[in-house]
This record gives structure tokens, C-alpha cells and sequence, in this order.
């Protein structure tokens, strides 16, 4: 049905109705912080009562989209989104009111999306969308060092909590991005990512580079700095040590296998050979 059709089947049955309502509630996006509890308002007009109604909200981005409902004087929870349950709650001594608003507590990313209040009595119904949007600050990156690689020395850089997605920027120490390689994304079950990204450096007069995670829509910017010794791009030195330890352990092996040896002919013979 359009929505247009929508609007006459309404017109058509209020002309025969006593009972016509309006659901209404914000027209701006409500701004929720991981973690915390929100209210999506949601009210009737004229201010009628609700407990004798079904109220639904639903989330329109989900397939599963039950989020809550009432009916019959009682909650429903059998096609409840499984991760809504014990989150979700409306003011029931408010419906005698009108107050169909929702209760979300420890708000999470995968609550992000269009939520519909939908209210129907015997003979009228009407439904209003909010949309919800879910900001969280991760942590600071975390750099580690990967050792050589072909063409310098690999860098980490890892972060994790964040929501929306964020941004990870190599930079050195003039501020100029370096080319980093593909940026690797986890989300986790609650909605919430993680993120990564290696790059390879070379030497330069500084040995500082800078990995930023950043997040416009939220406003949000970190830094971690990570100076590196110019003998970390010196191969040479890790050759050498490799060697040395590598003769070490022949010489220990070969030490070992005469002391063997030796034991086993004074054993046999009586006597060392």
C-alpha cells in the first residue's frame, strides 16, 4: 500500500471513528553515548489513553525488527530481537496518558538505526519514525614493531570501541600520510569496532611516525607517536648477531657430541681412547 493509499484508508475511517489519534514525537535524530540509557519520546494527541491499545516499536533496519510490545494489557517478548530483552521498557504508568515513549538502558552500536512507534486501537492507528544515532570513543592506538620487512621497518597500529567506524592515518613527522596497506575492520557482537592497520617505514632524519585514529562524525581524534633508534634499520647488526649465535650453538653441539663420545669408549674399554 503507498503511502498516499495510507493516508485515504485513514481519512476514510476517522470520518467513521471517534476514537482518530496522532503519534508524534522528535523530528532531529537523538544522539545516544554507548553505554548510557535514552528515551525515544513517543506520545499520543490528543493525550488518550494507551493501555487499552497495542503498542509496537520496531527497528527498521532489522529484519527481525520487534523491539518491544504491548498489548492486552501486558508485554509480549515472543518475537522480541533477542539483544532488546532487558534493555527495553516503556513508562506503562504513563500510557493512561499518552506517553508510548521507550526505554532503552546500556545503549550499544548494533542500536543504531529508524525505530517506529506504532500504536493501533480496535478502530485507528497511526506510527511515527525517530532515528537513533550511536557514538562511542574507542581507545588510543596502540603501535607495535613487526621487525624488518622489504623496504624498512613494519609497523602496527591498533585501536578498538569505536563507533561509527573510524579512520586510521599513517603520518610522519611533517604530517604527511604515508601509504599504509589495506585497513583491517572487526566489529563485535554489540556493534562496536575494531581496527588496524600495518605500514612500512623507512629511515628518515627524524625516526618519528605518528598513527591517528579519527572519527569526524563524532568529532573525535587520537594520537600515539613512536620514535624509532636509527640501528632498527641497520640490518647488519642482526646478520651478525644471528651468526654469532648460530657458530655458538655449533660449538656447543659439537662439544657435547666429543664429551658423548668419550664416555662411552672409557665405559666399553676401560679406558679413554
Amino acid at each position: 500500500m503507498t503511502e498516499e493509499n495510507t493516508k485515504l484508508l485513514k481519512l476514510f475511517i476517522c470520518l467513521f471513528s471517534s476514537e482518530s489519534f496522532e503519534v508524534l514525537g522528535p523530528t532531529d535524530p537523538i544522539v545516544a553515548v554507548a553505554g548510557d540509557d535514552i528515551i525515544l519520546p513517543c506520545y499520543l494527541k490528543p493525550n488518550i489513553s494507551a493501555q487499552d491499545m497495542t503498542v509496537d516499536w520496531l527497528n527498521l533496519d532489522i529484519i527481525d525488527e520487534r523491539v518491544f510490545r504491548y498489548q492486552n494489557h501486558r508485554i509480549i517478548l515472543d518475537d522480541q530481537i533477542p539483544y532488546y530483552r532487558g534493555r527495553s521498557s516503556l513508562f506503562e504508568e504513563e500510557l493512561w496518558r499518552g506517553n508510548t515513549s521507550l526505554k532503552l538502558t546500556r545503549v550499544q552500536g548494533t542500536d543504531e538505526g529508524r525505530y517506529k512507534c506504532l500504536i493501533q486501537s480496535k478502530s485507528w492507528y497511526d506510527d511515527f519514525t525517530v532515528q537513533v544515532l550511536v557514538k562511542a570513543v574507542g581507545s588510543k592506538p596502540v603501535v607495535s614493531i613487526e621487525g624488518h620487512r622489504e623496504g624498512g621497518m613494519g609497523l602496527l597500529c591498533e585501536t578498538e570501541g569505536w563507533h561509527p567506524e573510524p579512520e586510521l592515518v599513517w603520518l610522519n613527522s611533517k604530517g604527511v600520510h604515508l601509504s599504509a596497506r589495506t585497513l583491517e575492520i572487526h566489529r563485535d557482537f554489540k556493534g562496536f569496532y575494531r581496527v588496524k592497520q600495518h605500514v612500512i617505514v623507512q629511515e628518515t632524519d627524524t625516526n618519528r611516525f605518528t598513527c591517528r585514529v579519527q572519527q569526524s562524525r563524532i568529532n573525535e581524534k587520537m594520537e600515539t607517536e613512536i620514535h624509532l633508534p636509527s640501528q632498527l634499520f641497520d640490518p647488519t647488526p642482526w646478520k651478525i648477531s644471528l651468526i654469532v649465535l648460530c657458530c655458538l650453538g655449533a660449538v656447543t653441539v659439537i662439544g657435547l657430541s666429543l664429551a658423548v663420545y668419550c664416555i662411552c669408549n672409557k665405559n666399553g674399554n676401560g679406558e679413554i681412547i
